[in-house]
């Protein structure tokens, strides 16, 4: 963060003084852990569920925080935030926010962030990119932020830290010497992207696609778009839309911004397109990027063909901001999977080879992972493939026919096997039945615990073995069960 005095702190966020003259200033992080403060921090006290972070603001201050970001009075140096409206505090998903006073800290979290943005937008040569979708956010922030990494130094959130507080905790990461501030918006409903928009207001945005994830909270595909597209109409007019061509409901938020738009994927009306797309025996994918600036040869590192549009998206966003073609594709050739748990290859000694894909599911996404398990198990040397799947949550009224279309697209790609585990993704096995007339080559399991103890009783040398499922349904037990001890 820019260095800022506790007196200016309480000017950006409207707050007051406690046991201060606002004269500490603020040099090092700004945290919610007191354990990740580095000397001259800010602590913010956020309560939780079962501590709260104000009865923690003396350690911290004692420990070498300059002051702490407080709802109400606390026995160290404090701003102490103003409080929010009751609608406020309805809209932040905080666990033990019982008295709004979460949602006061993290309001005044976010206009702090916007002060320094905005500090720094001026100042300096600050460029922000967000990035949104139903799908696939994560890892094309993390390819974006490669690809601008050897332009200037970069910022961008660890895993997928892109709500209420993952978005202004990562923008105030940002200091004087910061070009690129990459950020992943999610949202749970209508205006939450337009609110994170307001904290960090966004030169560049990036649209994915339009899935059934939160499908439940939205209603419908329509709503969802509605949402996402509150990036775009965010952007300046000098600012730069990268949609996917590919995606009606994307493609069509050109409509919906004053910023000039760049489509991209594997359509002909693609400014940013590939071609001659191509997989390895790992699904890792080859294609020629195609661009107004030229063409270069792309050899994606990251397994699943889906990654060709994440790629294509920071391919754009790269050469907006002025990277040349052969740049991007070589960046893009020697990126690396970043975040955990999504699409995380490790082969065992013995030849098993585990896909861990258990951050998170939705229809899209899983259908992804198991084109990419078929990619990996179809080749010159067909081995056998295992799909371990569980729950997808928050698909509200389709939750049945979801799951069960899952269940028959398993069979219609000729996956060897198929576990589902536990009885809410049910409908899965029951599709894979009813599509293939499938006998042993699908199981239903009650819970993790078993779906591991069929897989080490059954699974042999060779096989690729996916686990996807919603993080509710902890399925990366399986894979950690898999690898433990087996050596890789």
């Amino acid at each position: 963060m820019i260095p800022l005095s506790l007196a200016e702190i309480a000017s950006a966020v409207g707050g007051r003084l406690h046991n201060t003259d606002g004269s500490p200033v603020v040099t090092g992080s700004v945290e919610f852990d007191s354990r990740q403060l580095t000397e001259g921090g800010l602590f913010v006290a956020l309560p939780g569920e079962k501590v709260d972070g104000h009865d923690f603001a003396a350690k911290a201050v004692a420990d070498g925080a300059a002051g702490v970001l407080a709802a109400r009075e606390v026995d160290a140096p404090a701003v102490i935030v103003p409080p929010v409206s009751e609608a406020h505090h309805g809209s932040v998903a905080l666990t033990g926010d019982t008295d709004g006073s979460g949602a006061a800290v993290l309001a005044a979290l976010a206009a702090l962030a916007r002060h320094v943005v905005d500090r720094l937008a001026a100042d300096a040569d600050l460029n922000v990119v967000g990035v949104t979708g139903s799908s696939g956010k994560t890892s094309t922030k993390d390819l974006i932020a490669q690809v601008l990494r050897p332009m200037g130094p970069t910022v961008a959130p660890p895993g997928s830290f892109n709500n209420e507080l993952g978005h202004p905790w990562t923008a105030l990461r940002s200091d004087p010497d910061t070009r690129f501030l990459v950020l992943e918006l999610s949202a749970r409903g209508v205006g939450h992207i337009a609110q994170l928009c307001r904290v960090a207001p966004p030169r560049i945005g990036v649209v994915l696609n339009v899935g059934s994830a939160h499908l439940g909270e939205f209603g419908s595909r329509e709503d969802i778009a509605r949402t996402k597209g509150e990036l775009v109409e965010a952007l300046p007019a000098e600012g730069v839309a990268v949609l996917n061509a590919d995606d009606p409901l994307v493609a069509a938020m050109a409509e919906r911004t004053k910023a000039k738009v760049v489509l991209v994927g594997q359509s002909p009306k693609a400014d940013v397109r590939a071609e001659d797309v191509e997989l390895d025996e790992q699904a890792r994918a080859r294609f020629l990027l195609v661009t107004p600036k030229g063409s270069a040869q792309v050899a994606l590192g990251l397994h699943g063909e889906h990654h060709v549009g994440n790629a294509l998206s920071a391919a754009a966003v790269a050469l907006e901001l002025g990277a040349s073609v052969e740049e991007v594709a070589q960046r893009l050739s020697g990126a690396q999977r970043v975040s955990q748990r999504r699409m995380e290859v490790t082969t065992r000694a013995d030849g098993v080879t585990v896909v861990n894909d258990s951050y998170n599911a939705n229809p899209e996404s899983v259908r992804a992972a198991l084109k990419t398990l078929a990619a990996m198990t179809h080749g010159e040397q067909p081995r056998r493939g295992w799909a371990v799947l569980g729950v997808m949550g928050e698909l509200g009224d389709d939750h049945i026919a979801a799951h069960d279309g899952i269940g028959r697209y398993a069979v219609r790609l000729d996956i060897s096997r198929l576990v589902v585990v536990g009885e809410e993704a049910a409908p899965m096995h029951q599709g894979a039945y009813l599509e293939g007339s499938w006998g042993e080559e699908s199981v239903l399991v009650p819970d993790v615990d078993a779906a591991i103890a069929l897989l080490r009783d059954q699974v042999r040398p060779g096989d690729v073995v996916l686990v996807k499922a919603s993080k509710v349904a902890g399925l990366w037990r399986v894979a950690d069960a898999l690898l433990e001890g087996a050596g890789k």
